[in-house]
């Protein structure tokens, strides 16, 4: 192992992992996870946060001295909170105020200002909320805008992907993600298809508005990102918040892997895949996303 010299160095190049438990239903579809909770936040949003910053950074966006600003439901915000706190610079979040304990703490502890939005608007009321504080104060922060922002998918363009094809040696052929901000399946799925146009793509999305599946949109009835093409997927799967959370049960207890609710139903997209490839006789390698741990979801008293 080589020594970095800083915590932003050890971003990215997470592990794959092959779920063979889970997969023995589907012997002739190999099941992979990427785990993102290997990042130093402890989420894939390490990812889009550190490309943001260092982009904005690099063409002048972002100036010293200025407050970067944005709105979140938990693991961006720990994520621009830590690279804020080892690059110098103050981090103010906009979240509902109905976020996890967990996510409160973390954020308070790297030194980030907490604004909380109203708690049954969701993601898109923190959206409208953040766009008021600065209105009020404009020339005092910079807002990265993580949903309208080209470099995050732009991160998983340059990171996830080229992980992705260099650790299942090329071998990919389907990819399944989650939509939230939308950057990890707009990036990858970008990227991927250079390497092999071949590469299916499967978006995953809560089925319902009202759902249990934190960090996921219904897009049919959210404010979409900007950043977002329905052309990059090749079709969506829409996951009950039953089947997702039962997922995530399954991972802690045939695979020894605690995750957040989100990976849950990636791996629920997955395995949906994987059962109707293997009824249709097609040997595949479907790759997901593990997004974060479990721990960040629990309530303390």
């Amino acid at each position: 192992m080589s020594v970095a010299g800083s915590p932003i160095e050890l971003v990215g190049r997470t592990p794959l992992v092959r779920l063979r438990e889970i997969g023995r239903e589907t012997p002739d579809v190999e099941l992979y996870a990427k785990l993102e909770y290997f990042n130093p936040g402890g989420s894939v949003k390490d990812r889009a946060a550190l490309q943001m910053v260092t982009d904005a950074l690099a063409d002048g966006r972002f100036e010293k001295g200025k407050v970067l600003i944005d709105s979140t439901s938990g693991n961006t915000g720990i994520s621009l909170s830590w690279i804020g706190a080892a690059m110098g610079f103050a981090v103010a979040l906009v979240m509902p105020s109905n976020v996890s304990s967990a996510r409160k703490r973390i954020t308070r502890a790297y030194g980030a200002e907490q604004i909380f939005s109203d708690p049954l608007e969701g993601s898109d009321g923190a959206i409208r909320h953040v766009r008021e504080v600065i209105a009020r104060e404009p020339g005092r922060y910079f807002y990265p805008d993580q949903y309208s922002n080209p470099s995050n998918p732009r991160a998983h363009y340059l990171t996830t992907a080229p992980e992705i094809w260099e650790q299942t040696r090329g071998r990919v052929t389907h990819f399944v993600a989650g939509v939230g901000t939308t950057g990890t399946v707009m990036g990858t799925s970008a990227r991927l298809r250079e390497f092999n146009p071949a590469v299916r793509i499967v978006a995953v999305e809560p089925d319902e508005p009202m759902h249990g599946l934190e960090g996921l949109k219904h897009l049919a009835t959210s404010i979409v990102p900007p950043i977002y093409d329905a052309r990059a997927r090749d079709e969506t799967l829409f996951i009950p918040t039953d089947e997702g959370w039962d997922v995530t049960e399954r991972l802690v207890k045939e695979e020894g892997l605690s995750v957040g609710h989100s990976s849950g139903a990636n791996l629920a997209g997955a395995l949906r895949l994987a059962r109707r490839l293997q009824q249709a006789g097609q040997k595949a390698v479907v790759v997901t996303v593990f997004c974060d741990r479990a721990d960040r979801y629990f309530e303390w008293p």
